[in-house]
């Protein structure tokens, strides 16, 4: 038989596997590369492409004006969220490293987000989130240590208004055997499995655990 798709080749294409096609459908920007690139150099550990493009999607679906950011790191995840969010949002990022967040700074003022849009916290996610405003946010995005995640999400549910949201990343990240995070038997992989729980027994909360990246734990505050 002739004129079939694969006509005139030795063997047919393999199929990508489904998180290459993921990563792959959107293409990072030249100033989303550099801030990439200089995590790497920092000793930072950003989101992937497709993470990235989920939190823009969730902060455009909501129309964000006030985000907070825990784990600014260089800056990856933040334009990502300024891309999705309103015209005149604000993004409110915490990082305990200020070489880091120094690095994010340059990637914000390059992709063209000025003083009006940034609000820059130096300092620990869980002794700078109890200084804000109960209510006053749209989207709270958490990367930090996981063992203190249900902490931060105390601290998340309390930030936010009604029809707001909470991400925390890494939920999905597997252990050095190659085990979900949770079922190994750490600290870590503890607490993973205790705000995973969290948020799902949490009757205010509407959950949804995303297999893109590292894992998202996304929850909507009704």
């Amino acid at each position: 038989m002739s004129g079939g798709p694969y006509s005139g080749l030795t063997d047919p294409p393999r199929a990508m596997p489904a998180r290459d096609l993921v990563d792959g459908y959107l293409v990072e920007d030249e100033v989303v590369r550099e801030a990439r690139a200089r995590a790497a150099v920092l000793g930072a550990t950003p989101i992937g492409t497709a993470a990235g493009a989920a939190l823009c999607f969730l902060a455009a679906t909501i129309r964000a004006r006030a985000v907070v950011e825990v784990g600014t790191g260089t800056g990856v995840s933040g334009l990502w969220l300024l891309r999705g969010m309103a015209s005149r949002g604000v993004l409110t990022s915490i990082d305990v490293d200020p070489e880091h967040q120094r690095a994010a700074r340059e990637a914000f003022v390059a992709a063209g987000y000025g003083p009006s849009r940034l609000r820059l916290i130096n300092g620990l996610g869980l002794e700078v989130l109890p200084r804000l405003t109960d209510g006053g946010y749209d989207l709270v995005f958490i990367d930090a240590t996981p063992i203190e995640y249900p902490r931060h999400l105390d601290e998340a549910v309390r930030l936010l208004r009604p029809g707001g949201l909470v991400v925390l990343d890494d939920m999905l990240r597997s252990s050095e055997g190659g085990d979900p995070a949770w079922e190994v038997a750490d600290p870590a992989g503890l607490a993973v499995r205790e705000v995973i729980e969290q948020v799902r027994d949490d009757e205010r909360l509407v959950s949804l655990l995303l297999p893109v990246g590292n894992g998202l734990l996304c929850a909507l505050r009704q």
